[in-house]
Parts: structure tokens; C-alpha cells; sequence
């Protein structure tokens, strides 16, 4: 088991580095600042499209594409999922460097799922131009009213009238659905109550303005709104569609919201663990140059255990992601099911330790948007909820560890 990375992607690796290092570090704290200061924050600064341009003319776009398969050939060869795994940290170190490099969630899910499950005509509508950069999208599965850890309760529904689909109900945290380039939604409604649990749903792609479809509100984490991109609660109401938006047949919504979520998963850790990084970069930075009592802050309470800690949180994690890319890549979801949720658990929780250790470092400044780690912090608590909270994860992992076990024991009794 080898986690080197490719020729290929150790080029991508020493390019995105050094984009990020000389495009958008130096100007990432300005765009948040007027980003907060001007009077509709919803609106991305005319710099997002400059950088996106000259990422886009250094090959540096759309790198999460899987690779070519089932006649996708014309969409490009992309990476293997331990491949762009070390381009998602890097890219996880900034807010912004996803959506420069078009490789920000949830467009990334959604163009996979147009991609492995779209039809010739969907891709031309939908999936073309959010590879273009063109439109954005959301993706709309969670809602108020049910317990959504349990997909299967999904209440909105999505029925079959004709050669029509209408919806109706209320999504929340949809996120992308703030920005105004947002052009899509996928809805997941409750199709057939009486089939099997997993064949009960069924995914639609819907245009963001078509008569019914309403932003009731944008909602703030934690007291963030994540301005220009955001999360929505959206209400679809008499929601009336040509049938053939339909993602490939009714009832089948689960089994794209699997497809989905593994690969997105490995995104979003080692998106997370790029913040680790940072973090402990920055707490390394504010340890070593501020005093107190007479001392560098580093040398100071347990500080230095702190940090040590912190690196082998992080170097943990990041093996245990690598494994799982390596599993995904090379016998699929289907046998990589433990460790997509062991991943889920595991980093959000280091790395929101490891940012809280770099706030508790940086005093009261940690709280202020004076530097990234608040934001950092909200994202990584956030993430302990999105694509599933901790609990189902451990669910998952307690079932599949002790299927064998009882097995055996099922097979000495009988």
C-alpha cells in the first residue's frame, strides 16, 4: 500500500502550492474584509473571476474529476482520489482556494453526480457550464422538520404526474444557495412511501428561479452567513417539471446520495486537515514571537506538549484519509464503507482541537476576525454535522466491525 502520489500530481501539487502561495495569500484577508464592508456582501468580488481566470489558463481547474469512465471520456482524464487528496489539503489551507480552482462543494458532488448519473442531455444543460465556472448550485437534502441523519425520512415529496414531477416541501442548510451565480438545485422528495426504504426517493434537478422555488431565508452558522456562498432554506411549493429531470429513474435517490458521498467525504477531510495545518501554523507563529511572565508564549503552561500533539493529531488523520482515497480508488465504497466514516469522525474532531489550541494561543485575537481561526473553528464544528453527524458515523463503524464477529459466533452455535 503506497500513498506516493503520482508524477502527475506532484507537478499539480508544486503549481497549486505555489498559486495559492503567490495569488491568494497575499490578497485572501482583503477580499474577507470587503466581502464583510460592502452593501450586498452576497456578491462575489470582481477579484474571484480574475483568479479564476488565471487559474483556469494554468491548468489548475477542475482537478477533483474522477477518473474517465462509463463514456465520460469527453469531460478529461481526472485524478484517482489519492491523488487530488494532497490538492484538497492545500486547497483547504484558504476559504477561497476551492472556488478559484472550480473544486468547492457542494458543486464538486453535484457535477459527480451529473457526471456518473446524468443523462447526454442533463450533462449538456447542468454540468457543462458549472465546469465552465459559469453557474453555481445546491444540493438540497436536509430538511426542518425530520431527524435528517436518517435519509430515508426525507418528508418533501417529488411525485410522478404524467410525464410531469411536482414538489413539494421545506430544505434547510443548502449550501451555495446564497450566491446569486446559483442556477441549480438537486432536490431529493419522497417519491413512493410504500416501496422498499432505500426506493422510496427520488433526486430532481430543479432551476434555482422556476415558479415555486423560494429562498425563505439564509442561514447563519454559528453567526457566520458565509457570505458570498451561504446556506438556505428554500421552500418548493407546487414545484412542476418535466419528468425527464428526473436523475436517472424514480426511487432511486439513495443510491445517488451514496455514490456522492464517498468521494465528497475524502474532500471534505482533507480539505480539513489543510486547516489543521494552518492553524498549527499560526499558533507556531503567535508561540515563538509573543511573551508573557517573561517567556515565549510556547514555553508557557503545557504549550509545548500542545503543539506536539497537534502534529500527531494531524499526521494521524492524514494517514487515515490517505487509506481510505487508496480503498475508494481501489475497491470502492462498497469496501471502504468503515473507514469513509471513520474519516467523518476522526478529523473534524482533531481538527477542531488543534484550531482551538491555536485560539486558545492567540488570546482574545482568536476570537476576532482579526485572523482566519474563528471562521476556521465554525467549519470544523460544522462538519462534525454536515454529510452526517458523528453518531451515525460510529454507527456505521460498530455495525460493519461487529458483522464478522457475530458471524463467527453465529457459525460456532449453529
Amino acid at each position: 500500500m503506497g500513498f506516493e502520489p503520482s508524477a502527475r500530481a506532484q507537478d499539480l501539487i508544486g503549481r497549486v502550492e505555489e498559486f495559492i502561495r503567490t495569488e491568494i495569500d497575499p490578497v485572501e484577508a482583503e477580499i474577507h474584509a470587503a466581502t464583510r464592508a460592502a452593501a450586498d456582501p452576497w456578491q462575489p468580488q470582481p477579484v474571484f473571476k480574475e483568479l479564476q481566470a488565471k487559474a483556469r489558463a494554468q491548468g489548475l481547474w477542475n482537478l477533483f474529476l474522477p477518473p474517465a469512465e462509463h463514456g465520460n471520456e469527453q469531460y478529461g482524464e481526472g485524478l484517482p482520489n489519492l491523488d487530488y487528496a494532497p490538492l484538497a489539503e492545500l486547497m483547504g489551507r484558504s476559504f477561497i482556494a476551492p472556488y478559484i480552482f472550480n473544486c468547492n462543494a457542494p458543486d464538486t458532488g453535484n457535477m459527480e453526480v451529473l457526471l456518473r448519473y446524468g443523462n447526454d442531455e442533463q450533462k449538456k444543460q447542468w454540468l457543462e457550464p458549472l465546469l465552465d465556472g459559469t453557474i453555481r448550485s445546491a444540493f438540497c437534502m436536509t430538511e426542518p422538520g425530520v431527524a435528517s441523519s436518517d435519509a430515508t425520512n426525507m418528508a418533501a415529496t417529488a411525485i410522478v404526474e404524467g410525464d410531469e414531477v411536482v414538489l413539494n416541501g421545506r430544505k434547510w442548510w443548502s449550501t451555495g444557495v446564497g450566491n446569486p451565480e446559483c442556477e441549480l438545485l438537486i432536490f431529493m422528495g419522497l417519491t413512493d412511501p410504500e416501496a422498499h426504504r432505500y426506493a422510496r426517493h427520488t433526486m430532481v434537478l430543479v432551476p434555482r428561479n422556476h415558479p415555486g422555488v423560494k429562498v425563505e431565508r439564509l442561514l447563519p452558522a454559528m453567526g457566520r452567513f458565509d457570505e458570498p456562498f451561504g446556506h438556505g432554506e428554500v421552500s418548493f411549493t407546487d414545484v412542476r417539471l418535466p419528468a425527464s429531470n428526473i436523475l436517472v429513474g424514480p426511487g432511486r435517490a439513495v443510491e445517488i446520495a451514496q455514490g456522492r458521498l464517498g468521494p465528497g467525504r475524502v474532500h471534505h477531510c482533507m480539505r480539513l486537515i489543510g486547516l489543521a495545518e494552518k492553524a498549527l501554523e499560526l499558533a507556531l507563529k503567535r508561540g515563538t514571537s509573543r511573551e508573557a511572565f517573561g517567556k515565549p508564549l510556547v514555553n508557557l503552561g503545557g504549550n509545548r506538549e500542545r503543539i506536539a500533539d497537534a502534529r500527531i493529531a494531524i499526521n494521524q488523520a492524514r494517514l487515515l484519509v490517505l487509506q481510505t482515497a487508496y480503498l475508494l480508488d481501489t475497491v470502492g465504497l462498497a469496501g471502504a464503507l468503515s473507514e469513509v466514516s471513520q474519516i467523518k469522525v476522526a478529523v473534524p474532531r482533531m481538527a477542531q482541537d488543534v484550531i482551538d489550541m491555536a485560539i486558545q494561543l492567540h488570546g482574545g485575537g482568536g476570537l476576532s476576525d482579526d485572523t482566519p481561526l474563528a471562521a476556521a473553528w465554525t467549519s470544523a464544528r460544522a462538519l462534525r454535522l454536515a454529510d452526517g453527524p458523528d453518531e451515525v458515523h460510529r454507527g456505521v463503524v460498530a455495525r460493519i466491525e461487529l458483522a464478522g464477529y457475530l458471524a463467527v459466533q453465529k457459525e460456532a452455535k449453529a
